[in-house]
């Protein structure tokens, strides 16, 4: 039971790591970005071919994953984004799931449908147990580094000047421009942080998750249970949905294997029909 629980939380704390970036699109930038997993895919294949082609060190790669996928998302933010902040949220829907589909299709052609084998360090691949509990030393070095992300992001956005602006310029754009903060450079750097996130969380996940192209079609569903179930309004509601979207299904996957996802989606329905705008809200407004 133990166990379960720590492979449940190391689950869930991947899955936050790699859907919170779309928790700050779609609560703070308003954009519904359905193509936040193509960046995560990005970041898992740069770590696997730096690996198995150029011995590049695991430690090493998860920085190189999370500024590859940063600068993607820098790169196809002006020309593919801006245009459709404004737009109705049905077009930015058709727009990013045909971004899915050609990052599946680019993949596909250039580097192959087989799925990709990670070879993790060998202080990785351990095991310690502690009476009933066994922890898996890559689970562990997960949870370690998502909680130091979640501290870090929580004090960005809640303490720093960056934080500021950008509350500022989702809130009202025209003032915050006119109080000199630069809207268009601000919203470039979080969607590139976000997509940087991404692409560490695809580098995290890749031995976990599995990685093949149809990965952003196959986590798409869990990405946007994450946000649904915990609001987008903070950093603690999708943390917590993670965290219970990830013992849920360990759990459900252990006890009732033939119940498959079943478990997760009753979950979802439960909670959302409790708290239809999600676990955290903004006070006197929805999520």
């Amino acid at each position: 039971m133990l166990t379960i629980l720590f492979d449940g939380i190391a689950y869930g704390m991947l899955l936050f790591v790699l859907a919170v970036g779309l928790a700050v699109t779609m609560g703070l930038m308003n954009f519904i970005n359905l193509a936040h997993g193509a960046f995560a895919m990005a970041g898992g294949y740069i770590t696997v071919l730096l690996m198995q082609r150029l011995d590049v060190p695991f430690l090493v790669c998860l920085p190189i994953a999370f500024a590859g996928a940063a600068l993607l998302g820098a790169v196809l933010e002006p020309p593919l984004y801006r245009p459709l902040y404004r737009k109705p949220h049905l077009d930015q829907v058709l727009f990013s799931i045909g971004l899915v589909f050609m990052a599946i299709s680019a993949v596909d052609y250039y580097i192959g449908s087989t799925q990709q084998i990670m070879q993790l360090p060998a202080w990785l691949k351990g095991r310690t147990e502690i009476g009933s509990l066994g922890m898996g030393h890559y689970r562990l070095f997960i949870i370690a580094v998502c909680a130091a992300l979640t501290v870090g992001l929580q004090y960005i956005l809640a303490k720093t000047r960056f934080g500021s602006r950008l509350r500022a310029s989702v809130d009202d754009q025209r003032v915050a421009a006119g109080l000199g903060i630069n809207v268009n450079v601000v919203f470039l750097s979080t969607f590139a942080f976000g997509s940087g996130l991404a692409g560490l969380g695809g580098a995290l996940g890749a031995e976990v998750l599995g990685l093949d192209p149809t990965f952003p079609l196959k986590f798409m569903i869990y990405f946007l249970i994450v946000v649904a179930v915990g609001g987008t309004s903070s950093i603690t509601g999708p943390l917590l949905a993670a965290l219970l979207l990830g013992i849920a299904d360990v759990a459900g996957k252990y006890y009732i294997p033939k119940m498959g996802a079943f478990i997760v989606y009753t979950l979802m329905i439960v909670i959302l029909l409790w708290r239809p705008n999600g676990l955290f809200v903004r006070q006197g407004g929805k999520a």
